[in-house]
Formats: C-alpha cells, structure tokens, sequence
C-alpha cells in the first residue's frame, strides 16, 4: 500500500518539465468546473503550511480566520500534467480555471466529511486510477466533519490536482481534529489516510461575530497601497475604494484573493476608504465603510509580512459614485493606482521591488518554491536581482524563469532576458527545485537594476 504523501506527484519529473512552465498546450476538450450548490466527491490529500510570507489568499497563516484551512484547485486541466497557465487565468482561458476560480473563492469555509478509505495504491500518480489495485470502503473514521477555511491553491502536476475537479488539499494538523460523534477522531492520520475520499460544500463562516480585519502586506506603500482583508463572514468577491468622491473596483494582488490593490482617497495621499463586496456580491454590513491611512510604523514601506491596521466606519449611505462599479476584479495584473505625480508639491518617484517566497509543493527531502518580483516604484523597471538566505543546508537543484547562483546558504537570482521589464505594480516569478528540509530562508530581497 502506498502511504500518503502531501502531493506526492511533485517528484523527479516535475524536475524535468520546470522549464517547460507555462508554454505547455491546454489539453483538448478541458471545461470549466462548476461551483457546487450540494456537497461533491473527491479525494483529499494534505500539505503541511502555508508558504511564507503568505499563502495563496495573501494572508500569512497566523492571520487565517481558523487554524484548519483547505486549498482548493487552482487549475481544469484533466489529462495535462505538465502545462502551469499564467496566472490570474484570463477570461479568454476560462475553460482552464479550478474551483479556486482565481482567488475568488478565497476566504470562504468548507464543511468537509471524511468518505471512504482506499485499500489500494492512491498515490496521484499522473494518468493512473485513483485508488488502483483496490476498493474505496466504508469504516470507523467515514462521517466525521470538519469546518474548514479556503486559504490557498493547488496547481501541481499530479492527477488529484488535474483529474479530479473536487479534489481538497488539507492542512495535514486538522486531519486528526475531524469530529465523529462529538470526538476528535485522535488517530486517522497517518495509518488510516491513504488519501481518502471527502465530500465537501461551501458554508458560511461558523458562530461569525465581529467584523473584518485589513492589514498592509509587504512591500505596501503610498503608490503601492496593498491590504489583505480576512474575518469574511462569506468570502470576499470585490474591494471598492472611494477616491475623489468616487467608488472604484479595487484591483485584485495577483490572483491573492483576499488581498487588493486600492487607491488613496486623494492621489498620493495616505489615507484611505473601502467598502467590500461577498462572495454573493453584496456590499457587506449594507455598505459599511471602512476608514484608515498608512500605518507611521511602516514608514515609507511596510516592511512586515503583514501590518494589521485599525479603522473607523461610518453604516449607511456613502458617497454616490458617478457610475455603477464594477463588483468582480479583473484578471489583469497589478497596476499602480493614483500614480502619476502631480505638477507641484509631489515627492520624487519611488523606485523599488519587493521580492515574495513562497513553497508550492513538498516532499521527503525536498521541495518546489516559487519567488514572486513587484515593482513598487512609479516607473518601469527594465531588471531586478533577487536574493535569499536558507536556514539550513538545502541547495537548489533545478530552477527557471532566472538566472540562479548559489554560495553557501546565499541564493542570487537575476531576472531572464523576457521578465526583467515590469510596469508598476507588475508582478513575474522566478521558481526553484531545492532539495532538503522545506524551511523559509531567513532573509528575502529584492533590488533594481
């Protein structure tokens, strides 16, 4: 019998096709995947954490809304194992988009029961059976539940993530806190896995109280002002920011679901308002505004993962836009709003970029990490160099979309001859094979040159 691995279909072939990401062919015939309206059947596999500094909704995962969270498929490429789209996924590929659906599924929950155990082989293994050389069976563990977050994306090249459009990626410490009969079942991870099959529906958030939390995410700043909402009582589909008496549809961070670009309410300025929209499109707390400025301690730029800020709100009518926003994000890339200085009275343009890392699949002895570029300044930048420190002994065995060096801990990475020019607030991405323990570097930087 197999043991379950956490996406075990990451191993030496993923290697090999690295360099091939995201010119590969869409597979024929791949269809959109529909949201559920009643529970569904897939199977379930498990990761560790959340990469750092932020998972895939952009939050790091001590600002999760629980401690149990669920990454759902980022891509519908049944049969295709190997082709990695360019993320958001345009409008014009939405026949490739998972039940991640871009991020938008970010921030919601998940009612997740335990189904049927596999007596066989159900290791992922690209163009196998699920389950093979065996049969799914009922036993002690099979209705046990648990609520569970939406807080980052599987994309990796191995059939659950690929063939099986309701396939759950779980945190691996919840496994155990499933609940059957009023009790945590203690014990069914890791002998009694084996990557069994779940049934699982979107629900809203459990005993919900309070109200949002927003941060600063790293790298924010008056041309670059980059929040993360979390504490949705229904996921979020949109951010609206008020400036010069007008509502605007914010811009999503990528496809960070949880995470969007907004504008000051004056250009340049600091200060700003938001309202946001649910997973249902609505306006939560009937329009409730929300009221804050750039936190004094980050400075000109947040330095933190994460800085939480506090707001005001004022309930009610807001200020009437000129025209009727857009609820939904588009799928384009980051742009840099409000960013044209002024005649007079404007400092001097920022230049800058921040660099992001993050893990995107694990395995024993190794891992895949993947280490995302910004430009924080006000113009184009036409290259970047990015460095980082590993904890530990692990070195960098493959790497792509960069010109990668390694001596001693220290890994340097310089940007390829088609991603070094970025507009403001544009992003690319660099990514990298490592074998040895999966932990984050202790030190990520980027610098423009």
């Amino acid at each position: 019998m197999t043991p379950s691995r956490h996406r075990a279909g990451l191993l030496a072939a993923l290697t090999a096709v690295a360099a091939l990401l995201l010119v590969l062919p869409l597979p024929v015939g791949a269809l959109a995947v529909p949201e559920p309206t009643t529970p569904v059947t897939g199977n379930a596999t498990h990761f560790d954490a959340l990469g750092a500094p932020y998972g895939g909704c952009g939050l790091p995962q001590a600002e999760l809304d629980a401690p149990d969270f669920v990454a759902l498929n980022a891509y519908d490429l049944p049969g295709d194992y190997s082709s990695y789209p360019m993320r958001p996924i345009p409008a014009s590929q939405a026949a490739k988009i998972g039940l991640w659906n871009n991020g938008l599924n970010c921030g919601r929950f998940v009612r997740v029961t335990v189904g049927d155990y596999c007596t066989g082989v159900n290791d992922g293994a690209p163009g196998q059976p699920f389950c093979r050389n065996g049969s799914w069976t009922a036993d002690a563990y099979s209705g046990a539940t648990l609520t569970m977050v939406v807080a980052d994306s599987c994309g990796d090249g191995n059939a659950w993530c690929r063939d099986d459009p309701y396939h759950l990626d779980l945190s691996t410490a919840s496994l155990n806190r499933f609940v059957r009969n009023g009790t945590p079942v203690g014990d069914m991870n890791p002998t009694h896995w084996n990557n069994r099959h779940v049934s699982w529906s979107f629900v809203p958030a459990p005993n919900y109280s309070g109200d949002i939390r927003i941060g600063f995410m790293k790298g924010a700043q008056r041309y670059w002002p980059a929040i993360a909402v979390s504490h949705l009582a229904n996921g979020i589909h949109g951010v609206e920011y008020l400036a010069g008496g007008v509502w605007t549809a914010a811009t999503m961070n990528s496809d960070m679901g949880q995470s969007y670009v907004i504008g000051a309410t004056a250009a340049g300025g600091t200060d700003f308002q938001i309202r946001v929209r649910d997973a249902a499109g609505a306006l939560i707390n009937d329009g409730r505004v929300y009221r804050f400025a750039l936190p004094a301690s980050c400075g000109g730029t947040c330095s933190a993962a994460y800085t939480r800020v506090d707001y005001t709100t004022s309930d009610g009518p807001a200020p009437t836009p000129t025209g009727t926003p857009t609820a939904t994000p588009t799928a384009t890339p980051p742009v840099t709003p409000t960013a044209t200085p002024t005649p007079t009275g404007t400092p001097a343009p920022v230049t800058g970029c921040s660099a992001a890392y993050r893990v995107t699949g694990s395995w024993s002895g190794g891992f895949q990490a993947e280490v995302t570029v910004r430009n924080l300044g006000v113009g184009a930048i036409t290259g970047w160099a990015t460095a980082l420190t590993f904890a530990g002994s692990q070195q960098v065995a493959s790497s792509w979309s960069a010109t990668v060096s390694q001596s001693g801990r220290q890994v340097t990475a310089t940007n390829a001859a088609y991603n070094g020019s970025l507009i403001p607030g544009a992003t690319t991405s660099w990514g990298m094979v490592v074998t040895g323990d999966n932990q984050s570097p202790t030190v990520v930087t980027c610098a423009v040159r």
